[in-house]
């Protein structure tokens, strides 16, 4: 094989919680009081674009996943020899932008370094100059005259491939939309971009095209030019901000496998049985909200480092050593916010259980757990649906803040919150190093701002006080 697969624990749990959402929603699709709330979300131009984008970052982070050891060309023996080194797929689709490494910091869409160096001229006399990039515009041999026309070039051919690459999307969706309805292709792509089509169908492939152009255009560019310029070891900005994607996404998503089951079960529990019950609930999550959550957070990631320093023989490599620590802090995070959400499911547990047809099910003996299980649960799903999506963004916005002040994810890791950390020396440096921060920034602003568009229009959709739903 040329590759030997790498499953890390984290990767297995990203693709266990991606198996589950593909089951909900085969199971959703065969029950028409939960997939009727749903196409609500869809119908609106606003949840369809957020969710357009949202999967766009979602599939980023399923390429991140999948690490292999790439096979070593130069292996002597028959048996085949691996490389210590982990890469991912996403890896080797940006294998340009990650091997190209210059020396130090340059701008973006640079031809040179960022810093004067002496160096030796033809003539043996030393002159201090910007050194050209050793990748950076490389190819152009006259670049005052011809780096614009260039630049220019390759955004009109990566606008080219994405034009392609649309109409390609489209014209399989419009095939297989006809067969449906069963009429002409014409037809069905007239049908399909009406106006009065049940679904946002022109935001939808607006989106899709701005989304496939930006990727497209990305690509062809980034393969001779630092979009965001360079670190100070030489590393492309661009691909440290997009290997950021999978963080974020995990520390939203495996937070929630952790904090879900210990809110719902909780809080039901509390709500429903009362007494004894509720009390030691309350008081285990009075508790836990008493204790700072920064601190909490800063002794298991203590415990963790120590624990990794003290067992360094059971890990291969550094990423599987960033990996635990990454697992680690999912924990901690999902440990510290289920309160909030066992809060609410106690209340609206509260209310749940004096309904008529709870007292009627208790009247027929049904069993507690039953009652539970069937009756106060699916009841309240809409709060957790609605609190996991208002949520998403926080806990990006969280895993920024604690690698910001060292005590989030290993430096190792690719992480927003480390380019931030990073940056802060680079703005005081003359001239000041700003793309570091603007990357970081674009990217997580754009992924917590469509992610809180879409946690509006889920709201909205499955909060019966709003959607009007008896």
């Amino acid at each position: 094989m040329p590759f030997q697969p790498v499953i890390l624990i984290t990767d297995a749990l990203f693709f266990v919680l991606t198996a589950l959402l593909v089951m909900f929603i085969i199971f959703a699709r065969k029950r028409e009081h939960i997939s009727r709330p749903w196409r609500k979300v869809f119908k609106r131009s606003t949840g369809a674009v957020s969710l357009v984008v949202l999967l766009t970052y979602y599939s980023i982070a399923v390429l991140d996943s999948m690490h292999f050891n790439p096979r070593l060309d130069n292996a002597t023996s028959e048996e085949a020899q691996y490389s210590n080194e982990i890469l991912s797929v996403l890896d080797i689709l940006m294998t340009p932008m990650r091997t190209q490494v210059e020396k130090t910091f340059s701008a973006p869409l640079a031809t040179h370094l960022l810093s004067k160096e002496m160096v030796q001229q033809a003539d043996g006399a030393m002159q201090q100059i910007y050194p050209r990039l050793k990748y950076g515009g490389a190819h152009l041999d006259n670049i005052a005259q011809d780096k614009v026309a260039d630049i220019a070039m390759l955004v009109l051919l990566g606008c080219f491939y994405a034009v392609i690459t649309w109409s390609l999307i489209w014209l399989l969706i419009c095939i297989i939309y006809s067969k449906k309805i069963k009429q002409s292709l014409s037809e069905s792509l007239a049908r399909l971009f009406s106006a009065s089509h049940e679904f946002p169908v022109r935001a939808i492939a607006v989106t899709t095209g701005i989304v496939i152009a930006v990727i497209s255009i990305s690509m062809v560019v980034g393969s001779y030019y630092h979009l965001f310029g360079t670190d100070k070891v030489g590393q492309d900005v661009f691909y440290q901000a997009i290997k950021s994607i999978r963080t974020g996404i995990l520390i939203g998503t495996l937070t929630t496998i952790v904090m879900l089951p210990v809110a719902i079960t909780l809080g039901a529990m509390a709500g429903f049985f009362r007494g004894w019950v509720d009390d030691v609930i309350q008081y285990l999550y009075t508790t836990l909200n008493s204790i700072p959550g920064v601190l909490l957070i800063a002794a298991s990631i203590l415990l963790v480092q120590i624990y990794i320093s003290n067992n360094e023989e059971s890990f291969n490599s550094l990423v599987e050593r960033a990996d635990i620590r990454l697992l680690f802090l999912c924990l901690i995070l999902g440990i510290t916010s289920w309160t909030g959400l066992c809060r609410l499911l106690r209340a609206e547990t509260f209310k749940l259980r004096e309904m008529e047809y709870i007292q009627a099910a208790t009247a027929f003996g049904v069993t507690k757990f039953r009652i539970l299980t069937r009756h106060v649960m699916p009841n309240f799903m809409h709060i957790v649906l609605i609190t996991v999506a208002l949520d998403f963004s926080g806990l990006v916005l969280a895993e920024a803040v604690l690698s910001y002040i060292n005590i989030g994810v290993d430096p190792a890791t690719n992480s927003w919150g480390n380019m931030i950390n990073q940056a802060r020396l680079e703005m005081a440096r003359d001239p000041v190093v700003w793309w570091s921060l603007t990357a970081a920034f674009v990217f997580m602003f754009t992924l917590v701002l469509f992610a809180n568009l879409f946690a509006d229009v889920v709201r909205d959709a499955l909060d019966p006080r709003v959607s009007g739903d008896k």
